[in-house]
């Protein structure tokens, strides 16, 4: 592992929870999901990496849009748990977003999708450069982190301004995991954006939905008044 990766071993005691009940929790299946969803392009003959897949959700979903996908996750198990989701139906990569994404071709890739993995990394300069190098022109990338409000104001933070490994605790059906994650301000995650090459398209602090409301209704109203996640379209420039 890459000595500045955070939360592998997390994710792998996680891996078989991830696959059991991750996609039906609010936050993912009525907050997250849908955001995404409604910045990703048409996937339907196109090449799409799912960079950070976890179970593997979206490699599920994007093979049943049409896509050919490259699913990639630092966690073996996490891996693991994408195979035993879509067989050999996606190229499964074990890999590290911090180091060279070296089983990516130059401009080979219509489209990066990357949900809730980006915080796990401090340095961004080096993964976005990565993903551009892999997308055709006119190429796009989809992204959710958290949103820098939350991790700030959550963790009663002193300096908004600093990027800092911040560390919490997960309840799970299997028991406490602690996780590992950094925070940054806003800037310099759409400078990261723009500086790798990207053009930003669009950016989304979107509400819950109603089935989000009619689960988990006080966490709802806490969402309609205070953003968790920050979803963010960005498009290589064409030749």
């Amino acid at each position: 592992m890459h000595k500045q990766s955070v939360s592998h071993d997390s994710y792998e005691a996680m891996a078989e929870y991830y696959f059991r009940d991750i996609d039906n929790k609010p936050y993912n299946a009525h907050y997250e999901r849908p955001a995404t969803l409604s910045l990703l392009p048409e996937v339907e003959g196109k090449s799409v990496v799912d960079a950070g897949c976890a179970a593997g959700w979206y490699t599920e979903l994007l093979l049943r849009m049409g896509a050919k996908v490259t699913a990639v996750d630092f966690s073996a198990r996490m891996i693991e748990m994408t195979r035993r989701r879509v067989g050999t139906r996606a190229r499964l990569i074990q890999a590290d977003l911090n180091e060279p994404l070296e089983f990516l071709e130059d401009a080979s890739q219509d489209v990066i999708l990357s949900s809730l993995a980006l915080h796990y990394l401090k340095d961004w300069a080096h993964v976005m450069s990565e993903f551009h190098r892999a997308l055709k022109p006119g190429g796009v990338l989809v992204f959710s982190v958290h949103h820098p409000f939350m991790d700030f104001t959550h963790f009663g933070k002193e300096n908004y301004f600093l990027t800092e490994l911040l560390d919490d605790e997960w309840d799970t059906p299997d028991g406490k995991v602690k996780v590992q994650f950094y925070r940054r301000p806003l800037h310099q995650i759409i400078s990261s954006v723009y500086q790798a090459g990207f053009v930003l398209e669009e950016l989304l602090e979107p509400m819950p939905t109603e089935a989000f409301q009619r689960q988990a209704p006080l966490a709802y109203n806490r969402l309609t008044r205070k953003p968790q996640f920050l979803f963010i379209r960005a498009r290589k420039p064409q030749l």
